[in-house]
C-alpha cells in the first residue's frame, strides 16, 4: 500500500488566495508536496500523469502572481490541470478524477470558477483568451488573461490563427508557450533568466513604448529604422522570432522547474505589459517522478500504478484491442500493396499507427494536431494514385469536417477514414466521445460508412477500404478489446452495401450497425426464452443501405429494433428514411431505434453508460417488450 504524503504546506492551501499568502521562499516546498500529492492521486485513479507533472512549478507560480480567479487562468487541452485542481477548491474531491460522479479529467466551466474555458481538445486557449480580453477591454476591466499551451498544441493552424489576430489587435494577453520537447543546459538557463527579466522589466518596455511613439512624430521612414534598431538590440535579449513578426513580444526561453526565474518575469509581465506578450517556458514532461521520466511516453496516460516501483495496473488477458487490430490488418494490407499509406494526427499509439510505422516509415506520416491539414493532405496523396488511410478518432475527426465535404466527398476521392473511440470512451468523457460520426458521415452524398461488429469484421473493412477505389469510406470501431471471435489470417472484401442475417427468427428483428452485434445476440437469447422469436442482423453499412435487407425484415417481422453506438441522426435515421419511402411504416410494423442519448454524458464506466443509454441487452429486451405492450415483463427486464 503506498503511503500518502506528507503535504504540511499544501494542507494550508485550500485555493490560490491561500497560496499568495505563503512567503516566496516556501514555495519550492509547496510545489514539491502538489507533486507527491499529484502522483499519489493518480497512482489511485489513473489518468494523465506525466504533463502535469511537468507544470506543477509553473502552477504555483501563476496562482501565485496572479489574482485568480478574477485573472482568467486558461488551460490548452486540459489534461495537464490536475495540479490546478488540487489548490483551486478541488483538492477534497481529486481522488474522484474521471470517476462516475467524480471530477473531469480537463477544465470544465460548471466545475470550478477557476476554470474560465473548458478544454479537451488541443489548441483553443488562445482563441479563448482573445476573446475574453476583447470583452474586458469593452468593459473597461484590467483583469488579465493568460493562455498556457503547449509546443505540441502549437502544431495546430488555430493557434496561429489567434495569434494572428491577437497581433493584429494589439491584445492585452499573455500566452504561456510550455515547451517540453527541448532542455536547457544549467548555465544556458542561469544567462536566459537574467535576459528575460531584463526583456520583460519596465526599461526595455519603455524603450520599446518609446520607439513606438517616436515614429507617430518621424514618419514611416524613421518607423523602420527605429523599428529595426530596436529589434536588433532586442536580438541580444530573445533573438527575433515568428512570434514577433506576429505581434507578440517574445520572452524566453526560460526554465519552467525554477521558481525564482518564473516569478519575476510573470509579475514584470503582468505590471508592464500592455500588448499581447508570448513567454517561452521550458520544462520536463514527468518532471520528479523518476519512472515517469524513464518512460517513452513520460506516463502521458496511465492506469492505476505503485507509487514505488511506477509499475502500472495491467488489464486482464483478453481479446486484442481493436485499435490493434486495425493496425495489423493494415500492415497486412500495406504489405500487399505499396501505395497504401497511413497519416495520423498526434495520436501515432492511439491509432496503432505507431507499430505501421514500425513497419512502414517512409510510408507513415504524423502531420501533429491538425486535423483539417491531414485530411487535406490525404486528399492530395489520393489524387495521385495512393491510397491514404488517415486514422483519426470520431471526436477529432470533426475539427476536420469541411475538409471531409470539400476536399475529399466532393471530389469523389478515395480517401480512407479509420474511425477509432466510436461510442462511449468512458473515463474521458463527452469530449471525446465518438457519437456524431455516423451522422456527419452518412450525410454526404458518395460517402461508403461501415460498422464493425467485432474484431474479425474490423479486419474485413481493413481489406475492403484498401480495395475499394470509387469515392471516400470509412469504418468506425470502438476503444477497448474486442469480443474474442476467431479472426481471419486476413481479412475479406466485403460486396458494399451488404450486411449480413446472423440468427433468424420471426417476430422481433433487431438491426444492429457496430459492436452492440453481441448485446442483440445476448437480448434475442432472452426474448427466445419469452416466446418471441428473433432474427439478429448485422447492418455493416450506414451508406450505402443494405435495402433489400431491411426490406425483408420489415415486412417478414412484427417489430424491428435499430441499435446503434451513435446520435440521433445516424443510422436509425438512414433506415426510417428508407422505410418511409417504401411505406413500410404504414404497414404495422412497430419500429424503434436505439441511440446514444441526445445529451452529451459525462465519464463513467463504458458498460454502465451504454447501460444507462439503455443500448446493453437489458436495455434491447425492455425496448421490445414495451413495444410488445409487455408492461410486466418490462419492468422485469
Amino acid at each position: 500500500m503506498n503511503a500518502k504524503p506528507d503535504t504540511p504546506l499544501l494542507d494550508k492551501v485550500r485555493v490560490p488566495a491561500d497560496l499568495r499568502t505563503l512567503a516566496e521562499g516556501d514555495l519550492p516546498q509547496l510545489a514539491s508536496e502538489l507533486r507527491a500529492e499529484l502522483i499519489d492521486v493518480v497512482s489511485h485513479t489513473g489518468g494523465h500523469l506525466g504533463a502535469g507533472l511537468g507544470v506543477v512549478e509553473l502552477t504555483v507560480a501563476l496562482h501565485y502572481v496572479f489574482n485568480t480567479p478574477d485573472d482568467r487562468l486558461i488551460w490548452d487541452v486540459g489534461h495537464q490541470a490536475y495540479p490546478h485542481k488540487i489548490l483551486t477548491g478541488r483538492r477534497d474531491r481529486i481522488r474522484t478524477l474521471r470517476q462516475e460522479g467524480g471530477l473531469s479529467g480537463f477544465t470544465r466551466r460548471v466545475e470550478s470558477e477557476y476554470d474560465p474555458f473548458g478544454a479537451a481538445h488541443s489548441s483553443t486557449s488562445i482563441s479563448a483568451g482573445l476573446g475574453m480580453a476583447m470583452a474586458r477591454d469593452l468593459s473597461d476591466g484590467r483583469n488579465n488573461v493568460i493562455a498556457v499551451i503547449g509546443d505540441g498544441a502549437m502544431s495546430a493552424g488555430m493557434a496561429y490563427e489567434a495569434m494572428n489576430n491577437a497581433g493584429a489587435l494589439d491584445a492585452r494577453l499573455i500566452v504561456i508557450l510550455n515547451d517540453n520537447d527541448m532542455s536547457i543546459a544549467p548555465p544556458t538557463g542561469a544567462m536566459s533568466a537574467y535576459l528575460a527579466r531584463l526583456a520583460s522589466g519596465k526599461t526595455y518596455l519603455g524603450l520599446r513604448d518609446f520607439g513606438k511613439k517616436l515614429t507617430s512624430y518621424l514618419g514611416e521612414r524613421a518607423d523602420r529604422a527605429i523599428k529595426r534598431a530596436v529589434e536588433h538590440a532586442r536580438g541580444y535579449v530573445t533573438g527575433g522570432t515568428l512570434f514577433e513578426e506576429m505581434g507578440f513580444y517574445h520572452i524566453g526561453p526560460i526554465d519552467g522547474h525554477n521558481l525564482e526565474h518564473l516569478i519575476p518575469v510573470l509579475k514584470n509581465v503582468r505590471d508592464n505589459a500592455d500588448g499581447p506578450v508570448l513567454i517561452h517556458v521550458v520544462t520536463q514532461k514527468g518532471k520528479g517522478y523518476a519512472p515517469a521520466e524513464a518512460a517513452a511516453d513520460k506516463y502521458h496516460g496511465v492506469n492505476k500504478f505503485d507509487v514505488i516501483t511506477g509499475a502500472q495496473a495491467k488489464a486482464p488477458a483478453n481479446a486484442p484491442s481493436y485499435t490493434k487490430v486495425f493496425a495489423e490488418s493494415l500492415i497486412q494490407e500495406a504489405r500487399e500493396d505499396d501505395r497504401i499509406v497511413a497519416i495520423t494526427a498526434a495520436m501515432p499509439n492511439g491509432t496503432g499507427l505507431d507499430l505501421f510505422g514500425e513497419a512502414f516509415p517512409a510510408r507513415t506520416f504524423d502531420v501533429g494536431i491538425a486535423e483539417q491539414h491531414a485530411v487535406t493532405f490525404a486528399a492530395g496523396l489520393a489524387t495521385e494514385g495512393f491510397k491514404p488511410f488517415a486514422a483519426i478518432y470520431s471526436t477529432f475527426l470533426q475539427r476536420a469536417y469541411d475538409q471531409v465535404v470539400h476536399d475529399v466527398a466532393i471530389q469523389k476521392l478515395p480517401v480512407r477514414f479509420p474511425i477509432d473511440r466510436a461510442g462511449f470512451v468512458g473515463a474521458d468523457g463527452a469530449t471525446h466521445c465518438g457519437a456524431f460520426d455516423t451522422t456527419f458521415l452518412a450525410t454526404l452524398p458518395g460517402f461508403v460508412v461501415m460498422a464493425a461488429a467485432d474484431e474479425a469484421e474490423l479486419r474485413h473493412m481493413v481489406r475492403t477500404a484498401a480495395s475499394y477505389d470509387d469515392g471516400p469510406i470509412a469504418f468506425r470501431y470502438p476503444r477497448g478489446n474486442g469480443v474474442g471471435v476467431e479472426m481471419p489470417e486476413r481479412g475479406s472484401v466485403l460486396e458494399i452495401g451488404k450486411g449480413r442475417i446472423v440468427r433468424e427468427g420471426t417476430k422481433v428483428a433487431l438491426l444492429s450497425f457496430g459492436t452492440r452485434l453481441q448485446d442483440c445476440l445476448a437480448a434475442a437469447e432472452e426474448l427466445g426464452a419469452a416466446g418471441l422469436s428473433t432474427t439478429v442482423a448485422d447492418a455493416r453499412f450506414a451508406k450505402p443501405l443494405d435495402e433489400d435487407l431491411i426490406r425483408r425484415l420489415a415486412r417478414s417481422h412484427e417489430i424491428l429494433v435499430t441499435v446503434e453506438e451513435g446520435a440521433v441522426g445516424g443510422f436509425a435515421s438512414q433506415v426510417l428514411q428508407f422505410l418511409a419511402h417504401e411505406g413500410l411504416l404504414e404497414s404495422g410494423l412497430k419500429v424503434r431505434p436505439l441511440v446514444l442519448p441526445d445529451a452529451f454524458v459525462d465519464h463513467a464506466k463504458p458498460e454502465k453508460m451504454y447501460a444507462d443509454a439503455g443500448l446493453d441487452s437489458a436495455g434491447i429486451v425492455r425496448t421490445v417488450f414495451v413495444a410488445l405492450g409487455h408492461t410486466a415483463q418490462a419492468q422485469r427486464a
